[in-house]
């Protein structure tokens, strides 16, 4: 081999080498899961579990201090309005428990009256509301407001008509109250086979619970049965108090996981002002404020006390930019993320607004279309190689 040969053999020879060191020095591509930005609906919820109860219940008591007579009725029997569910024999009254009686009765027909001046003035908001919507459906019909507010104008006389609904429930009730301590009057007469006090369940339903069934001595006011209309369900979630100040009345509620092969729509009623402090699983004290919602569609199988999954709707948007929130993390005092630029990962700082379970709203710093890298890990540093992987199969 001449000296030329030779000379370019080992030239191609180092070559190689140095061709193959870099390849080896070369920092691999890392696998990343990536996702998209796009642009649609986006709904911002509170999630939590709620629990159904009937929407009105109806505490039936003893009016005096007596002998219950065993109660005959059990859980879920049917009941007319002025149905006899419990029977007590009273005992002799002193002088103080006479006055005390007597005082009682007045309470409870005072307490009538009140409650017939709320039916008037629901019925008056009722009406107002009808009207409402009466002329919100014309303007709608002129293009002069838009959807989204002809539904919470719908849903205030659905509203109403149920608070109309309960105010004449609360009326019997109240009635059935003043029938009650009215009877325990009869404890003011002698002694005798007809001196027993026969309590009558103030609406028609159902017999939610017995309290009391054996024969026994009961106190004055003590709770005998729980009687209500299990067809007029609501709806009760606790959520954080931090979440409750998110939500108002005619939101949205969408109702999961309660055995039906279809989600349940409900609307929000209303956000109880008080709130309570409840232990979490993990043994945390949290205050906790319950938000009542009303069923909008039929809650077909549903009784009272069953447990659903509630998604309050707290935001929502037609056409937003938005991210998988997976793909966002803090940068310092900004949110950022990592978009994918020719095979490497870039680091972008981004201006986050709305915040759902699954994605949040992009105002600034990424366009749509973009892709950005999910679940990025501690090592991820802007400009390193990156290799999409394909994601796992649910």
């Amino acid at each position: 081999m001449t000296l030329h040969g030779k000379q370019l053999f080992w030239s191609c020879l180092v070559l190689v080498a140095v061709a193959a060191g870099i390849l080896l020095l070369r920092p691999t591509a890392l696998p990343v899961e990536t996702g998209q930005v796009t642009r649609g609906p986006l709904r911002v919820t509170v999630d939590e579990e709620g629990e159904t109860r009937a929407h009105d219940r109806f505490v039936v008591a003893a009016p005096v201090a007596g002998r219950l007579a065993r109660v005959d009725l059990h859980d879920g029997d049917p009941v007319t309005a002025g149905q006899v569910v419990a029977t007590v024999y009273p005992l002799p009254l002193d002088p103080r428990e006479r006055r005390e009686l007597t005082a009682r009765v007045q309470a409870a027909t005072a307490g009538q009256r009140e409650a017939e001046a709320r039916v008037a003035r629901a019925r008056a908001d009722a009406e107002q509301a009808r009207r409402e919507r009466e002329r919100h459906e014309q303007l709608a019909t002129a293009g002069i407001v838009d959807r989204q507010t002809l539904e919470r104008v719908r849903t205030t006389e659905v509203t109403t008509a149920r608070e109309l609904e309960a105010a004449r429930y609360a009326v019997r009730a109240a009635a059935a109250r003043v029938a009650a301590e009215r009877a325990g009057l009869v404890a003011l007469e002698p002694a005798g086979a007809g001196r027993l006090i026969q309590l009558r369940s103030p609406v028609p339903g159902r017999v939610l619970r017995v309290l009391e069934k054996s024969e026994r001595t009961v106190t004055a006011g003590t709770a005998l049965l729980e009687i209500g209309n299990p067809a007029g369900l609501e709806v009760v979630v606790d959520i954080l108090s931090a979440d409750a100040v998110k939500v108002r009345p005619g939101a949205a509620v969408i109702l999961e996981s309660w055995g039906g092969d279809r989600p349940l729509r409900a609307r929000v009623r209303t956000v109880e002002p008080a709130g309570f402090t409840k232990v979490s699983a993990l043994g945390v004290e949290e205050q906790r404020v319950n938000v009542v919602a009303d069923f909008v569609d039929p809650p077909d199988g549903l009784g009272t006390g069953y447990r659903v999954e509630a998604r309050i709707v707290v935001w929502e948007g037609a056409s937003v930019l938005q991210v998988p929130t997976s793909a966002l993390f803090r940068h310092g005092q900004e949110w950022a993320l990592f978009a994918v630029a020719a095979g490497r990962a870039r680091l972008r700082q981004v201006q986050v607004g709305q915040q759902g379970s699954a994605a949040a709203e992009i105002l600034s710093g990424i366009n749509e279309g973009a892709k950005v890298i999910l679940h990025p890990g501690n090592v991820l540093r802007d400009g390193d190689r990156v290799k999409a992987s394909v994601p796992p199969s649910p």
